[in-house]
This record gives structure tokens, sequence and C-alpha cells, in this order.
């Protein structure tokens, strides 16, 4: 029996989801309706695949999460927590690639940085894409092997039950390296968005003394720029600290209301920062005015029958 704290914070976690797969869903929609229009772009591919990424994402957090609620036992028969790691790690590392990949494209486009190495992959940036994509794969199938080893061990253990008996530091330590991967793919990321805000803050200081209708146009446009990152990177590390706490509630596997507020966090990042990019994005924003006149000339029209 789940207590009131639970339950809030499962509905809350619903309807995280909820808005999660509609925004990434909007953003897929749009950018694969502007492909069938035009030639898919590179800001379009990396906004379609981390959508799409997102939403199978957002499923694997919420499915994982209500069987281990609801049905924990269901873990111990049948292969069920072999598909859900590999599946997890597929979506988890897609997720966090396409992220980390809109950081640095972002960063290589409007960041303005002397320094040689920066120059040399600003004028090379459709050669990152491919490099990065090399890095996701190299890291999931280390993972995949990883995964298939500790099953293994635990299958040669007779151990089958989803509460995985070992010690805390060795759980801990699996995990980490279980998460090498995406710990390189984050850090990259943060490292990229952090220069990039620091681009803009310097920029910003050099147009004090331009023109005070230009300064304020671009001023604004920076101090948006800015707010978007900051929120991107508040909303990332949330999504790490979920999952922090969702790993430590396999060392107490009783206290449900761990793994819910982990859940309720790490889902966050998913929903949140469709609906930044969607706001943050011209395409994106003017489309998404579109569907909202739309509905409100929808709901008019029906008043007007009603009436």
């Amino acid at each position: 029996m789940l207590s009131v704290v639970e339950g809030i914070l499962i509905l809350v976690v619903i309807s995280e989801s909820v808005f999660g797969v509609l925004g990434n869903g909007f953003i897929g929609l749009v950018n694969c309706i502007d492909c069938a229009k035009n030639k898919l772009s590179t800001i379009g591919f990396i906004l379609t695949g981390l959508a799409i990424s997102r939403i199978f994402l957002i499923w694997i957090i919420i499915t994982d999460g209500f069987i281990q609620i609801f049905s924990p036992d269901v873990y111990a028969s049948g292969n069920l927590i072999e598909y859900i790691s590999y599946f997890w790690v597929i979506t988890n590392q897609s997720s966090i690639w396409f992220a980390t990949s809109l950081s640095i494209f972002y960063f290589l486009k409007i960041a303005n940085f002397s320094n040689y190495i920066f120059l040399w992959l600003k004028s090379r940036i459709n050669r990152v894409l491919p490099l990065l994509m090399g890095f996701l794969l190299i890291s999931c199938l280390l993972n995949f092997a990883y995964i298939v080893k500790i099953l293994n061990d635990l299958k040669m253990k007779n151990d089958t039950v989803w509460r995985l008996n070992m010690y805390k530091s060795e759980y801990f330590i699996k995990q980490l390296l279980l998460n090498l991967g995406v710990i390189f793919f984050f850090t990259l990321s943060l490292i990229t968005s952090v220069l990039l805000i620091i681009s803009l803050w310097r920029h910003n200081r050099q147009m004090q003394s331009n023109v005070t209708g230009l300064r304020d146009s671009i001023t604004e446009a920076h101090v948006k720029a800015m707010k978007v990152l900051i929120s991107f990177i508040i909303l990332f590390i949330l999504y790490f600290i979920g999952i922090a706490i969702e790993i430590s509630y396999f060392t107490v596997p009783e206290n449900k209301l761990l793994l819910i507020f982990g859940m309720t966090t790490t889902a966050i990042y998913p929903w949140g920062h469709s609906f930044i990019l969607i706001l943050g994005n011209s395409k994106l924003k003017q489309a998404s005015l579109r569907v909202l006149q739309q509905l409100k000339c929808c709901e008019e029209r029906k008043n007007l029958r009603a009436t």
C-alpha cells in the first residue's frame, strides 16, 4: 500500500511523462514535416533524434519504475531485467549523445574564441558529429559486454532476483563502470555549455559601447540564450541526480519512496528541456503558436455551435 506522499509523487511522474511525450513528440513531428519539405539539416537531425530517444527514455523510466514499485517479483521471472537493461543502455546513451551533440553544435556555431583548437573544430563542424557517433557506438558496445558479464555472473550464482546480492561498494563500482560513457558525454556537454555561456557573456560586455538599438536587441538575444543554457545545465544535473537516487534504491529496496523520488527527479529533464527547446527555437516556437491558435479557433467554433 502506497503512502499519500508516494501517491502524489507517482501522479507527478505520470504528469511529467505525459508532458514529456507530448513535448518531444511535437519537436519530432515539426522536424519530420520540415524534412519532408526540405533537406534535413544537421540541427534538424539532432533535434529529431533527441526527441525520439527521449520519448523511449521516458517510457523505460516509467515502465521499469512501476514494475519495481507494483510488481517487484516480476524481475525474478524470465529475462525481463536483461531486456530492460539493454533497452536502458540504448535509450539513455542515445539521449545523452544527442543532447551533447546539440550542445557542441551550438557551441561551435555561436561561440567566439581565438583558441587554435576551437577554430580548427569550428571549421570541421560536420566531422565532429560522426566522431561523436563513433564514441557512442564504442560506449554502447562496451556497456552491452559489461551488462552481459554481470548478468552471467548472477546466473552462475543462481541469483535471478532483481535485488543484486553484492556489497554496496562493489555495486556502486559496477554502476560507475557501466556509466563511464554517459559520464563522458555529460561532462563534455557541461563544458561546452559553460564555455558558450562565457563566450556570450564576454560578447555581451563588448556590445555595451555599441548603438543602443542594436545593443538592446543583441543583448536581449544573448541573455535569452544564456537563460536557456543555464536551464539546460540545471535540468541535466537533476537528471543525473535522479539516476543516482534510483541506483541507490537497489541498496535499500524496501524504501519505495526513494525510488519514486528518483523517478520524479529523473523525469524532469526529458520533459522540461523539450519545452525549453520549443520556446528557445524560433521554428518550433512559431509552430507551437500556430497549433495553439488553431486550438483556440476550434474552441471558439465549438462555443458558437453550442450557443
